[in-house]
Protein backbone atom coordinates (compact mmCIF):
# COMPACT_ATOMS: atom_id res chain seq x y z
CA UNK A 1 0.00 0.00 0.00
CA UNK A 2 1.91 3.33 -1.14
CA UNK A 3 2.00 6.16 1.56
CA UNK A 4 0.41 9.12 1.27
CA UNK A 5 1.50 13.01 1.89
CA UNK A 6 -0.59 16.04 2.79
CA UNK A 7 0.45 19.11 0.59
CA UNK A 8 0.33 22.72 1.66
CA UNK A 9 -1.96 23.42 -1.64
CA UNK A 10 -4.50 20.84 -0.83
CA UNK A 11 -4.89 16.96 -1.87
CA UNK A 12 -2.40 14.06 -1.76
CA UNK A 13 0.59 12.57 -3.26
CA UNK A 14 2.35 9.47 -3.90
CA UNK A 15 5.20 9.31 -1.52
CA UNK A 16 8.24 11.57 -3.32
CA UNK A 17 10.69 8.83 -2.49
CA UNK A 18 8.88 6.45 -5.11
CA UNK A 19 7.68 9.82 -7.45
CA UNK A 20 11.35 10.55 -7.81
CA UNK A 21 12.80 7.07 -8.24
CA UNK A 22 14.98 6.14 -11.26
CA UNK A 23 15.41 9.57 -11.68
CA UNK A 24 12.48 10.50 -13.46
CA UNK A 25 11.70 13.95 -11.78
CA UNK A 26 15.29 14.27 -9.74
CA UNK A 27 17.40 12.94 -7.94
CA UNK A 28 17.22 10.96 -4.56
CA UNK A 29 16.36 12.57 -1.11
CA UNK A 30 19.80 13.19 -0.01
CA UNK A 31 21.14 12.71 3.73
CA UNK A 32 19.89 15.31 5.71
CA UNK A 33 17.04 16.78 3.47
CA UNK A 34 13.59 16.97 5.28
CA UNK A 35 11.38 14.22 4.34
CA UNK A 36 9.06 15.58 1.74
CA UNK A 37 5.67 15.03 4.45
CA UNK A 38 7.78 17.87 6.69
CA UNK A 39 7.86 19.89 3.37
CA UNK A 40 4.61 19.34 2.62
CA UNK A 41 3.41 21.32 5.71
CA UNK A 42 5.30 24.23 5.31
CA UNK A 43 2.66 27.02 5.35
CA UNK A 44 3.47 28.14 1.78
CA UNK A 45 1.24 28.28 -1.13
CA UNK A 46 3.10 26.95 -4.71
CA UNK A 47 3.85 30.09 -6.16
CA UNK A 48 4.97 31.73 -3.10
CA UNK A 49 7.62 28.90 -2.84
CA UNK A 50 8.53 29.34 -6.49
CA UNK A 51 8.80 33.21 -5.98
CA UNK A 52 10.80 33.22 -3.23
CA UNK A 53 13.30 30.07 -4.32
CA UNK A 54 13.53 32.27 -7.76
CA UNK A 55 14.06 35.47 -5.99
CA UNK A 56 17.47 34.09 -4.24
CA UNK A 57 18.31 32.39 -7.53
CA UNK A 58 17.38 28.50 -5.76
CA UNK A 59 14.64 27.40 -8.17
CA UNK A 60 16.57 24.12 -8.95
CA UNK A 61 19.14 24.04 -5.93
CA UNK A 62 21.84 21.55 -7.27
CA UNK A 63 19.08 20.19 -9.68
CA UNK A 64 17.56 21.02 -12.39
CA UNK A 65 13.53 21.14 -12.45
CA UNK A 66 12.10 18.06 -14.35
CA UNK A 67 11.00 18.92 -17.64
CA UNK A 68 7.79 17.43 -17.16
CA UNK A 69 6.98 20.59 -14.87
CA UNK A 70 7.92 22.95 -17.21
CA UNK A 71 4.98 24.79 -19.21
CA UNK A 72 5.99 24.91 -23.34
CA UNK A 73 4.11 28.04 -23.83
CA UNK A 74 6.13 30.04 -21.23
CA UNK A 75 9.35 27.64 -20.31
CA UNK A 76 8.27 28.49 -16.50
CA UNK A 77 7.42 25.70 -13.65
CA UNK A 78 3.25 25.54 -13.96
CA UNK A 79 1.33 25.76 -10.90
CA UNK A 80 -1.69 25.11 -12.53
CA UNK A 81 -1.47 22.49 -14.48
CA UNK A 82 -4.24 21.32 -17.34
CA UNK A 83 -4.16 18.74 -20.01
CA UNK A 84 -6.12 19.27 -23.74
CA UNK A 85 -7.58 16.68 -25.21
CA UNK A 86 -4.33 15.96 -27.01
CA UNK A 87 -2.82 14.92 -24.33
CA UNK A 88 -0.13 17.64 -23.85
CA UNK A 89 -0.50 19.59 -20.46
CA UNK A 90 0.47 23.27 -20.18
CA UNK A 91 -0.33 26.24 -17.37
CA UNK A 92 -4.08 27.04 -17.42
CA UNK A 93 -3.33 30.93 -17.40
CA UNK A 94 -1.26 29.99 -20.92
CA UNK A 95 -3.42 27.97 -22.64
CA UNK A 96 -6.11 30.21 -21.86
CA UNK A 97 -4.63 32.71 -23.12
CA UNK A 98 -3.84 31.06 -26.41
CA UNK A 99 -7.08 29.70 -26.65
CA UNK A 100 -8.87 33.35 -26.38
CA UNK A 101 -6.60 34.92 -29.12
CA UNK A 102 -8.71 32.32 -31.45
CA UNK A 103 -6.54 29.68 -32.28
CA UNK A 104 -7.70 25.75 -31.95
CA UNK A 105 -4.94 24.28 -32.09
CA UNK A 106 -2.37 22.56 -29.78
CA UNK A 107 0.59 24.84 -29.32
CA UNK A 108 2.97 21.89 -29.07
CA UNK A 109 1.85 19.16 -31.95
CA UNK A 110 -0.38 22.03 -33.68
CA UNK A 111 -3.17 19.19 -33.92
CA UNK A 112 -6.74 20.48 -34.37
CA UNK A 113 -8.78 20.78 -31.30
CA UNK A 114 -11.73 18.64 -31.10
CA UNK A 115 -12.37 19.70 -27.77
CA UNK A 116 -11.60 22.87 -26.14
CA UNK A 117 -12.32 21.72 -22.50
CA UNK A 118 -9.05 22.08 -20.19
CA UNK A 119 -9.06 18.87 -17.79
CA UNK A 120 -6.95 19.77 -14.44
CA UNK A 121 -3.79 17.48 -14.18
CA UNK A 122 -4.32 16.95 -10.59
CA UNK A 123 -1.26 13.86 -9.92
CA UNK A 124 1.35 16.56 -12.04
CA UNK A 125 0.14 19.35 -9.75
CA UNK A 126 0.42 17.14 -6.42
CA UNK A 127 4.22 16.12 -8.19
CA UNK A 128 5.36 19.53 -8.60
CA UNK A 129 4.30 21.25 -5.20
CA UNK A 130 5.96 18.21 -3.67
CA UNK A 131 9.07 18.87 -5.64
CA UNK A 132 9.00 22.54 -4.76
CA UNK A 133 8.51 21.52 -0.78
CA UNK A 134 10.91 19.42 -0.77
CA UNK A 135 13.49 22.32 -2.74
CA UNK A 136 11.73 24.89 -0.46
CA UNK A 137 12.88 23.54 2.81
CA UNK A 138 16.35 22.60 1.93
CA UNK A 139 16.69 26.10 0.42
CA UNK A 140 15.08 27.54 4.53
CA UNK A 141 17.67 25.18 6.28
CA UNK A 142 21.12 26.46 3.97
CA UNK A 143 19.41 29.68 4.83
CA UNK A 144 18.83 29.96 8.30
CA UNK A 145 22.97 28.16 8.41
CA UNK A 146 24.13 30.83 6.70
CA UNK A 147 22.51 33.69 8.53
CA UNK A 148 23.72 31.96 11.26
CA UNK A 149 27.12 32.12 10.24
CA UNK A 150 27.07 35.63 9.21
CA UNK A 151 26.15 36.84 12.65
CA UNK A 152 28.93 34.65 14.22
CA UNK A 153 30.98 36.30 12.33
CA UNK A 154 29.90 39.91 12.51
CA UNK A 155 29.78 39.13 16.42
CA UNK A 156 33.30 37.63 16.08
CA UNK A 157 34.97 41.15 14.42
CA UNK A 158 32.72 42.92 17.41
CA UNK A 159 33.89 40.91 20.08
CA UNK A 160 30.69 40.05 21.23
CA UNK A 161 30.77 36.54 20.91
CA UNK A 162 29.76 34.02 23.54
CA UNK A 163 31.90 33.10 25.28
CA UNK A 164 33.31 36.37 25.44
CA UNK A 165 36.57 37.28 23.28
CA UNK A 166 38.60 40.17 22.06
CA UNK A 167 37.65 41.48 18.50
CA UNK A 168 39.27 39.72 15.57
CA UNK A 169 42.17 41.48 14.35
CA UNK A 170 44.96 41.57 11.78
CA UNK A 171 44.75 38.43 9.25
CA UNK A 172 42.08 36.87 11.38
CA UNK A 173 39.88 39.99 10.34
CA UNK A 174 40.47 39.95 6.98
CA UNK A 175 39.47 36.43 7.04
CA UNK A 176 36.57 36.89 8.49
CA UNK A 177 35.37 40.11 6.57
CA UNK A 178 36.24 38.30 3.00
CA UNK A 179 33.98 34.90 4.17
CA UNK A 180 31.27 37.25 5.27
CA UNK A 181 31.91 39.26 1.67
CA UNK A 182 31.09 35.92 0.05
CA UNK A 183 28.25 35.16 2.43
CA UNK A 184 26.76 39.06 1.50
CA UNK A 185 27.69 38.02 -2.58
CA UNK A 186 26.17 34.53 -2.74
CA UNK A 187 22.88 34.94 -0.41
CA UNK A 188 21.40 38.34 -0.68
CA UNK A 189 19.21 37.34 2.05
CA UNK A 190 22.49 37.06 4.36
CA UNK A 191 22.24 40.95 3.90
CA UNK A 192 19.49 41.35 6.59
CA UNK A 193 21.13 38.98 9.32
CA UNK A 194 24.37 41.33 9.03
CA UNK A 195 22.21 44.12 9.29
CA UNK A 196 20.42 42.13 12.42
CA UNK A 197 23.43 41.45 14.40
CA UNK A 198 25.35 45.18 14.49
CA UNK A 199 26.89 44.82 10.96
CA UNK A 200 26.28 47.93 9.54
CA UNK A 201 27.52 50.09 12.34
CA UNK A 202 31.21 47.64 12.73
CA UNK A 203 31.61 48.07 8.99
CA UNK A 204 31.20 51.54 9.58
CA UNK A 205 33.39 51.80 12.06
CA UNK A 206 36.10 50.09 10.45
CA UNK A 207 36.63 52.52 7.50
CA UNK A 208 39.16 55.08 9.30
CA UNK A 209 42.58 56.81 8.67
CA UNK A 210 44.41 53.92 10.14
CA UNK A 211 42.19 50.67 8.20
CA UNK A 212 44.44 49.23 5.82
CA UNK A 213 43.32 48.85 2.71
CA UNK A 214 42.99 44.93 3.20
CA UNK A 215 40.33 45.72 5.77
CA UNK A 216 38.36 48.58 3.64
CA UNK A 217 38.50 46.42 0.43
CA UNK A 218 36.27 43.94 2.19
CA UNK A 219 34.30 46.40 4.67
CA UNK A 220 33.22 48.36 1.29
CA UNK A 221 32.21 45.20 -1.02
CA UNK A 222 30.13 44.40 2.06
CA UNK A 223 28.57 47.98 2.52
CA UNK A 224 27.59 47.91 -0.98
CA UNK A 225 26.24 44.23 -1.58
CA UNK A 226 22.70 45.20 -0.26
CA UNK A 227 23.05 46.01 3.20
CA UNK A 228 20.19 48.62 4.33
CA UNK A 229 22.36 51.79 5.33
CA UNK A 230 20.51 53.77 7.92
CA UNK A 231 21.01 57.48 7.86
CA UNK A 232 23.28 56.84 11.03
CA UNK A 233 25.68 54.98 9.24
CA UNK A 234 25.27 57.50 6.21
CA UNK A 235 26.37 59.93 8.03
CA UNK A 236 29.07 58.50 9.28
CA UNK A 237 30.74 57.39 6.34
CA UNK A 238 30.40 60.75 5.05
CA UNK A 239 33.05 62.02 7.37
CA UNK A 240 36.00 63.26 5.91
CA UNK A 241 38.49 60.61 7.21
CA UNK A 242 36.01 57.99 5.51
CA UNK A 243 35.56 59.37 2.83
CA UNK A 244 39.40 59.78 2.40
CA UNK A 245 40.21 56.18 2.96
CA UNK A 246 37.08 55.45 -0.22
CA UNK A 247 39.07 57.69 -2.58
CA UNK A 248 42.22 56.07 -1.31
CA UNK A 249 41.24 52.96 -2.31
CA UNK A 250 39.22 53.89 -5.29
CA UNK A 251 42.91 55.00 -6.90
CA UNK A 252 44.60 52.42 -5.40
CA UNK A 253 42.70 49.42 -5.17
CA UNK A 254 41.89 46.72 -7.85
CA UNK A 255 39.09 46.67 -10.49
CA UNK A 256 36.40 45.61 -8.37
CA UNK A 257 37.45 47.44 -5.04
CA UNK A 258 37.15 50.75 -7.31
CA UNK A 259 33.94 49.62 -8.32
CA UNK A 260 32.90 49.13 -5.42
CA UNK A 261 34.00 52.80 -4.34
CA UNK A 262 32.14 54.17 -6.77
CA UNK A 263 29.01 52.68 -5.86
CA UNK A 264 29.34 53.69 -2.35
CA UNK A 265 30.22 57.06 -2.92
CA UNK A 266 27.39 57.46 -4.98
CA UNK A 267 24.66 55.48 -2.09
CA UNK A 268 25.64 58.61 -0.20
CA UNK A 269 25.27 61.19 -2.42
CA UNK A 270 21.31 59.87 -2.18
CA UNK A 271 21.27 60.85 1.57
CA UNK A 272 19.98 64.10 2.50
CA UNK A 273 22.35 65.36 4.33
CA UNK A 274 25.14 64.95 1.74
CA UNK A 275 27.99 67.43 1.42
CA UNK A 276 28.02 68.66 -2.95
CA UNK A 277 31.23 69.95 -1.54
CA UNK A 278 32.66 66.00 -0.25
CA UNK A 279 32.95 65.23 -4.01
CA UNK A 280 34.63 67.95 -4.73
CA UNK A 281 37.97 66.51 -4.67
CA UNK A 282 40.61 66.40 -7.80
CA UNK A 283 42.03 62.83 -6.83
CA UNK A 284 37.73 61.23 -6.19
CA UNK A 285 37.13 62.96 -9.57
CA UNK A 286 40.75 61.73 -10.81
CA UNK A 287 39.77 57.90 -10.41
CA UNK A 288 36.50 57.96 -11.84
CA UNK A 289 37.77 59.42 -14.94
CA UNK A 290 40.31 56.58 -14.80
CA UNK A 291 37.27 54.45 -13.96
CA UNK A 292 35.48 55.13 -16.96
CA UNK A 293 38.37 54.66 -19.39
CA UNK A 294 39.15 51.42 -18.48
CA UNK A 295 37.01 49.44 -21.09
CA UNK A 296 38.25 46.09 -19.71
CA UNK A 297 35.83 46.45 -16.80
CA UNK A 298 31.94 47.38 -18.55
CA UNK A 299 30.64 47.42 -14.56
CA UNK A 300 33.09 50.24 -13.72
CA UNK A 301 32.48 52.04 -16.91
CA UNK A 302 28.85 52.30 -15.76
CA UNK A 303 29.29 52.95 -12.11
CA UNK A 304 31.83 55.57 -13.37
CA UNK A 305 29.15 57.55 -15.78
CA UNK A 306 26.88 56.94 -13.29
CA UNK A 307 28.55 59.07 -10.57
CA UNK A 308 30.23 61.34 -12.64
CA UNK A 309 26.69 62.52 -14.00
CA UNK A 310 25.64 63.01 -10.33
CA UNK A 311 28.60 64.90 -9.87
CA UNK A 312 27.69 67.16 -12.02
CA UNK A 313 23.97 67.78 -11.26
CA UNK A 314 24.69 68.28 -7.51
CA UNK A 315 27.83 70.72 -7.66
CA UNK A 316 28.07 73.00 -10.51
CA UNK A 317 31.73 74.24 -9.50
CA UNK A 318 32.94 70.81 -9.65
CA UNK A 319 32.52 70.94 -13.47
CA UNK A 320 35.20 73.21 -13.74
CA UNK A 321 37.48 70.63 -11.90
CA UNK A 322 36.40 67.76 -14.17
CA UNK A 323 36.98 69.80 -16.95
CA UNK A 324 40.51 71.17 -15.86
CA UNK A 325 41.08 67.06 -15.87
CA UNK A 326 40.98 66.50 -19.36
CA UNK A 327 37.54 64.69 -19.22
CA UNK A 328 35.78 66.61 -22.13
CA UNK A 329 38.20 64.69 -24.75
CA UNK A 330 38.29 61.99 -22.95
CA UNK A 331 34.68 61.27 -22.68
CA UNK A 332 34.01 62.24 -26.66
CA UNK A 333 36.77 59.67 -27.70
CA UNK A 334 35.34 56.55 -26.13
CA UNK A 335 31.95 58.02 -27.53
CA UNK A 336 31.77 55.54 -30.70
CA UNK A 337 33.23 52.67 -27.87
CA UNK A 338 30.68 53.05 -25.10
CA UNK A 339 27.62 50.69 -25.01
CA UNK A 340 24.08 51.88 -25.74
CA UNK A 341 23.40 52.19 -22.04
CA UNK A 342 26.65 54.41 -21.63
CA UNK A 343 26.47 56.64 -24.38
CA UNK A 344 23.25 58.96 -22.94
CA UNK A 345 24.88 59.57 -19.56
CA UNK A 346 28.05 60.35 -21.26
CA UNK A 347 26.45 62.71 -23.01
CA UNK A 348 24.51 64.23 -20.24
CA UNK A 349 27.83 64.62 -18.19
CA UNK A 350 29.25 66.62 -21.84
CA UNK A 351 26.16 68.92 -21.91
CA UNK A 352 26.33 69.83 -18.15
CA UNK A 353 30.19 70.53 -18.69
CA UNK A 354 29.60 72.72 -21.90
CA UNK A 355 27.35 75.14 -19.62
CA UNK A 356 30.69 76.56 -18.55
CA UNK A 357 33.15 78.27 -19.81
CA UNK A 358 36.27 75.66 -19.93
CA UNK A 359 34.12 73.11 -21.17
CA UNK A 360 32.39 74.38 -24.12
CA UNK A 361 36.74 75.53 -25.40
CA UNK A 362 37.42 72.17 -24.19
CA UNK A 363 34.48 70.80 -26.49
CA UNK A 364 35.64 73.31 -29.61
CA UNK A 365 39.22 72.37 -29.26
CA UNK A 366 39.08 68.28 -29.43
CA UNK A 367 39.32 67.02 -33.00
CA UNK A 368 36.82 64.33 -32.54
CA UNK A 369 34.11 66.42 -31.12
CA UNK A 370 32.34 67.00 -34.20
CA UNK A 371 32.52 63.68 -36.02
CA UNK A 372 31.96 61.61 -33.34
CA UNK A 373 28.59 64.06 -32.45
CA UNK A 374 27.73 63.89 -35.80
CA UNK A 375 27.42 59.92 -35.98
CA UNK A 376 25.56 59.64 -32.61
CA UNK A 377 22.48 61.40 -34.88
CA UNK A 378 19.86 59.69 -35.37
CA UNK A 379 21.37 56.33 -34.02
CA UNK A 380 20.55 55.44 -30.24
CA UNK A 381 17.63 57.78 -28.82
CA UNK A 382 16.16 60.98 -29.20
CA UNK A 383 17.86 61.97 -26.11
CA UNK A 384 21.13 61.21 -27.54
CA UNK A 385 20.01 63.08 -30.79
CA UNK A 386 18.90 65.97 -28.68
CA UNK A 387 22.57 66.01 -26.87
CA UNK A 388 24.78 65.46 -29.80
CA UNK A 389 23.11 68.55 -31.07
CA UNK A 390 23.61 70.34 -28.57
CA UNK A 391 27.32 70.17 -28.50
CA UNK A 392 27.01 71.12 -32.45
CA UNK A 393 25.40 73.97 -31.76
CA UNK A 394 27.86 74.85 -29.04
CA UNK A 395 30.97 74.65 -30.96
CA UNK A 396 29.59 75.92 -34.12
CA UNK A 397 28.06 78.97 -32.41
CA UNK A 398 31.65 79.67 -30.92
CA UNK A 399 33.48 79.59 -33.79
CA UNK A 400 30.92 79.11 -37.22
CA UNK A 401 33.81 80.02 -39.64
CA UNK A 402 36.08 77.60 -38.44
CA UNK A 403 33.34 74.56 -37.18
CA UNK A 404 30.57 74.65 -39.40
CA UNK A 405 32.34 73.98 -42.43
CA UNK A 406 34.39 70.98 -40.10
CA UNK A 407 30.49 69.46 -39.23
CA UNK A 408 29.49 69.65 -43.17
CA UNK A 409 32.01 67.77 -44.09
CA UNK A 410 31.56 65.58 -41.76
CA UNK A 411 28.31 64.81 -43.11
CA UNK A 412 26.10 66.80 -40.37
CA UNK A 413 23.81 68.66 -43.54
CA UNK A 414 22.28 65.16 -44.04
CA UNK A 415 21.89 64.26 -40.43
CA UNK A 416 20.04 67.31 -39.78
CA UNK A 417 17.85 67.00 -43.16
CA UNK A 418 16.68 63.45 -41.44
CA UNK A 419 15.84 65.10 -37.95
CA UNK A 420 13.69 67.89 -39.69
CA UNK A 421 11.87 64.81 -41.64
CA UNK A 422 11.42 62.61 -38.65
CA UNK A 423 8.81 62.52 -35.78
CA UNK A 424 11.30 63.76 -33.74
CA UNK A 425 9.73 66.74 -30.52
CA UNK A 426 8.85 70.08 -32.95
CA UNK A 427 11.80 71.83 -30.11
CA UNK A 428 14.58 69.60 -31.48
CA UNK A 429 13.45 70.04 -35.35
CA UNK A 430 13.52 73.47 -34.72
CA UNK A 431 16.73 73.55 -33.18
CA UNK A 432 18.29 71.43 -36.58
CA UNK A 433 16.80 73.94 -38.69
CA UNK A 434 19.05 76.72 -36.66
CA UNK A 435 22.11 74.71 -36.85
CA UNK A 436 21.67 74.20 -40.80
CA UNK A 437 20.98 77.26 -41.57
CA UNK A 438 24.18 78.37 -39.40
CA UNK A 439 25.95 75.75 -41.72
CA UNK A 440 24.59 76.59 -44.86
CA UNK A 441 25.89 80.52 -43.95
CA UNK A 442 29.55 79.73 -43.31
CA UNK A 443 29.68 77.25 -46.58
CA UNK A 444 29.43 78.04 -50.21
CA UNK A 445 25.35 77.40 -51.68
CA UNK A 446 27.00 74.93 -54.43
CA UNK A 447 29.43 72.84 -51.86
CA UNK A 448 26.61 72.70 -49.68
CA UNK A 449 23.98 71.33 -51.60
CA UNK A 450 26.60 69.21 -53.60
CA UNK A 451 27.92 68.24 -50.01
CA UNK A 452 24.40 67.01 -48.95
CA UNK A 453 23.41 65.15 -51.88
CA UNK A 454 26.60 63.43 -51.83
CA UNK A 455 25.98 62.03 -47.78
CA UNK A 456 22.58 61.12 -48.24
CA UNK A 457 23.53 59.41 -51.88
CA UNK A 458 26.49 57.43 -49.46
CA UNK A 459 24.04 57.34 -46.24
Amino acid sequence: MPQYQELPCGGQVLDIDTALKDGILGGALEPGDAAAGDAGKQPVELRKMMDELDAAGDAGGDEAVPAVFICPISLEPMVDPVTLCTGQTYERANISRWLALGHRTCPTTMQELWDDALTPNATLRQLIAAWFSRRYTRFKKRSADFHGRAADLVHGLRGTAVPRRQPLKGQARVAALRELRTLAATHQSVTKAIAESGGVALLTSLLGPFTSHAVGTEAVAILVSGVTLDADAKTALMQPAKVSLVVDMLNEGAADTKINCVRLIRILMDERGFRPDTVASLSLLVGVVRLIRDKRHPDGVVAGLELLNSICAVHRPARSLIVSIGAVPQLVELLPELATECVEPALDILDALSAVPEGRAALKDCPRTIPNAVRLLMRVSEACTRRALSMLWTVCRMAPEECAPAAVEAGLAAKLLLVIQSGCAPELKQKASELLKLCRLNYTDTLFISKCKLTRTIQ
